[in-house]
């Protein structure tokens, strides 16, 4: 009886967390890696993929970061379309494939498949909530979003973190840094292709910017400022 008690309540919980956004991102990419012959399933109570290519017994261990980082290592891929329910656009599934690989490869051995969810929705930005922000209240006065009390600058931290996401911006992304708020089709013309491509690049930078911003110590307006002044110096 208490083995079945327990059966029961770890067969509900499985049943909630596949419920669960991320529980829907898992299933998707795990049917694509079990129809592809480059990916191994390592069954267990929490399951793991790794690739083929990889010794049966090697695991991963490391920080989640490390995954990340090896997500956001994964140039030119982006997803310009994700439905929550129906067929995964073609476009979207190669990109998704292209970052599992590139996670895999870094990893170097079976990664948690919970782990790798984590890794794309870091990369692709998938399943945050929308984060607002009041800056006016009802009479129309400004509200401080830090309670009124004036932020300390740190101008050598904000270069410092600047300095460290600049070494990660390729050529073109920093091209495109001063002219993010700008309309793609003028920005197509700078980079010589089309609005559409160029919409999914500007918006994948500004995706991995606010990565890359997020829980950093400095102040990201900072941060962004030297962005743009670098962007802004001639080549």
């Amino acid at each position: 009886m208490e083995k079945m008690f327990f059966t029961s309540i770890r067969n509900f919980l499985i049943d909630e967390a596949k419920s669960t956004d991320r529980g829907k991102l898992r299933r998707r990419f795990a049917k694509r890696l079990d129809k592809d012959d480059r990916f191994r399933k390592v069954p267990g109570t929490s399951p793991r993929w790794a690739l083929t290519a990889h010794p049966i017994d090697a695991t991963w261990q490391g920080e989640l970061d490390e995954l990340v980082r090896a997500a956001w290592e994964a140039r030119g891929v982006w997803i310009t379309a994700w439905n929550h329910s129906g067929p995964t656009p073609k476009a979207t599934v190669q990109a998704l494939m292209t970052v599992l690989t590139a996670v895999l490869e870094g990893a170097g051995g079976a990664v948690r498949e919970e782990d790798l969810a984590k890794a794309l929705e870091a990369r692709f930005d998938l399943l945050t909530p929308p984060q607002f922000t009041t800056l006016y209240a009802h009479d129309g006065a400004l509200i401080d979003p830090v309670g009124g009390q004036e932020q300390e600058t740190d101008p050598v931290g904000a270069e410092i973190a600047a300095g460290e996401i600049w070494q990660e911006m390729s050529p073109q992304e920093r091209r495109l840094m001063p002219h993010l708020d700008d309309d793609p089709a003028e920005v197509a013309t700078l980079l010589g292709i089309g609005p559409h491509q160029t919409y999914a690049i500007m918006e994948a930078l500004s995706e991995k910017l606010r990565l890359a911003l997020t829980g950093d110590g400095s102040d990201p307006r900072d941060v962004v400022a030297v962005l743009l002044r670098r962007g802004g110096d001639p080549p």
